[in-house]
């Protein structure tokens, strides 16, 4: 598991770096406009069209309240007390927190079945649950259902099934129901998981006698449908898959059998989630679109003497405080369409049915990738920015520029723009140009890569993390509850906390344990995916960041020589290979 940075008290900024002043807040008095309404995609867009110009928000997590003003100040230099987390009804909790309902119950429909197995459940085979008592707290098991401090930590994959299935007189805990519905993918495809709960809710009910069998199929459906709610809502991406859909019909129609309020709230569910897969694909679309423009390369990008011709950021947007916003509303608009299994399907098991075609089929992880290609395009932006110009004073103007903007990014809480910003000034192309960097002031930029340094594992990011995430549950206005993470990182975390702890034991348990905490660092990513960007939309600077081409590694590198000549023979060398190459690529096109 990948170490993080305790919070210890009140939270400065630049605290932890000693040989460098406190910069003065870039923010300014003022208040920030009152957002215009959000909608969901709710049409297709043409490629010249930008879709950042209408809000797309459309989460099940969401809160519905957007304060009218805020007030731009330096956030991160105050005490913060840590107050409930918005997200706490659902939220999965620590193994340490998670006190599981009625676990004898499990025990009650799984002893029957468990067979030989149940004397590996924590070396308990007896009809009745034992405990042992420990120096740290007391082990007991329920069938195979084994647990600790009354704390679930492992199981068998149908013990777990069956602790999802609802009765008349049980329903699972939210935070279990979000935790297994995210992790079981690990174990077996959410639509073996969804025929399976579906089928044993409707066999638990089977009598032999029709009439009492409707009776009691008819008490149970509201529980039934409510767990089919959460998962349409907080994992909507898995009913892409035809087979998950048809599943979900099939059910439609027995509820219908028995009960008319349960058939209604699933049509009205179906309805919610059509509209959800709808936007999904419109926002996909759309910026397939934009990637399509993104990738033109005019003549004008591929000639340094012919830069005049392009326009540059300045030129569409002097204010970098503006321009912080504009990259926040891009971050959160493409943060609102990723679904929490894409982080689990990163290293999930292979789908045996991959080569499945259906109407909802696509790729399980293509927001998430297409989010992290945003980040590389932000990175490449920033440095032909800096690059293309030909005189060593606009450059220079560019470089304090972007660092302006990155403080910006630093204040607001968006971390991921923050370090793509570094990320594209600490490339060779533009590190390597020392007679333009000799104009620049670099205090704010030596900071600012302090606060983003990777050793310790990252210790002052996650520091700085810390101090956002509890201004932001304690916040009075809708722009202190931005938080960004820096999402390479997060990703890298999630990757080693599954590749660092077993995902079943000895004993053929089930590792739950694990689970619990993958549900913990991926409910914290819903909490910030949730936030309303409450910045006022720029339709010009939007569309100037998502679509205007940017250069290729080759070519920043020879733009880089073309503004500050080669040092050496190996540069020398390198700068006419690049343009060989180059020019036979532009020939060939």
């Amino acid at each position: 598991m990948p170490p993080t940075t305790p919070y210890a008290g009140k939270f400065n900024s630049y605290s932890n770096n000693n040989n460098h002043p406190q910069p003065h807040s870039p923010y300014r008095n003022g208040t920030v406009p009152k957002p215009a309404k959000e909608n969901v995609y709710n049409s297709a867009y043409s490629s010249a069209e930008n879709p950042y110009d209408i809000p797309q928000r459309h989460s099940s997590y969401r809160s519905s309240s957007v304060s009218s003003s805020t007030t731009k100040e330096h956030h991160y230099n105050s005490t913060y007390a840590v107050s409930e987390n918005p997200y706490s009804s659902p939220q999965p909790h620590s193994p340490r927190q998670h006190s599981t309902s009625c676990p004898g119950r499990a025990y009650r429909h799984t002893s029957g079945s468990s067979g030989g197995s149940s004397e590996q459940s924590c070396r308990n085979n007896s009809i009745t649950a034992k405990g042992r008592i420990y120096p740290h707290g007391v082990t007991a098991s329920y069938g195979e259902m084994c647990y600790h401090d009354n704390s679930l930590v492992s199981a068998s994959l149908e013990a777990l099934i069956q602790h999802l299935v609802p009765t008349v007189d049980y329903y699972p805990d939210r935070s279990y129901v979000f935790t297994f519905l995210l992790s079981s993918r690990l174990f077996l495809h959410p639509y073996e998981l969804m025929t399976r709960v579906c089928h044993l809710c409707v066999e638990q009910q089977r009598s032999g006698d029709a009439l009492l069998d409707k009776i009691r199929f008819r008490e149970v459906a509201p529980k039934l449908v409510q767990l089919l709610t959460e998962w349409t809502e907080t994992f909507p991406y898995d009913f892409r898959d035809e087979r998950m859909m048809r599943c979900l019909k099939d059910m439609t129609h027995h509820v219908a059998r028995g009960d008319e309020y349960s058939w209604r709230a699933m049509q009205q569910m179906t309805q919610r989630l059509i509209k959800r897969l709808s936007a999904l694909g419109q926002y996909e679309e759309a910026v397939a679109a934009l990637n399509t423009v993104a990738m033109e390369r005019p003549a004008s990008l591929k000639s340094k003497q012919a830069s005049g011709q392009r326009s540059d950021v300045m030129s569409v947007c002097e204010d970098a405080f503006i321009l912080a916003q504009q990259l926040t509303h891009i971050e959160l608009d493409r943060l609102s369409f990723i679904g929490p299994e894409e982080f689990i399907q990163t290293f999930a098991m292979k789908d045996p049915l991959e080569n499945h075609k259906g109407f909802f089929r696509k790729r399980k992880t293509s927001n998430l990738e297409a989010y992290i290609n945003w980040f590389n395009r932000l990175s490449y932006l920033v440095a032909t920015e800096i690059c293309m110009p030909v005189k060593k004073k606009h450059r220079a103007r560019i470089i304090e520029f972007f660092i302006d903007v990155a403080q910006e990014c630093f204040n607001i809480g968006n971390f991921n723009s923050l370090m793509a910003i570094i990320t594209g000034m600490n490339m060779s192309p533009v590190s390597r140009l020392k007679k333009t960097w000799s104009k620049v002031n670099t205090d704010k930029f030596e900071i600012l890569e302090h606060q983003m340094d990777p050793s310790s594992n990252f210790s002052n990011y996650r520091t700085a993390l810390r101090g956002a995430t509890q201004r932001s549950e304690t916040a009075h206005s809708s722009q202190e509850k931005i938080v960004i993470p820096f999402f390479s990182l997060l990703i890298k975390d999630i990757y080693f906390l599954n590749e660092g702890c077993a995902s079943r034991l000895p004993n053929g348990h089930i590792n739950f344990e694990k689970l619990w905490e993958l549900a913990k660092q991926v409910s914290e990513f819903l909490v910030w995916r949730q936030v309303i960007c409450p910045f006022d939309r720029d339709r010009r600077v939007l569309q100037y960041l998502v679509t205007t081409p940017v250069f290729s590694e080759d070519e920043l590198h020879l733009a880089s020589y073309e503004s500050e000549g080669p040092e050496n023979n190996m540069e020398k060398d390198s700068r006419r290979s690049l343009r060989s190459s180059l020019l036979h690529r532009e020939n060939r096109s």
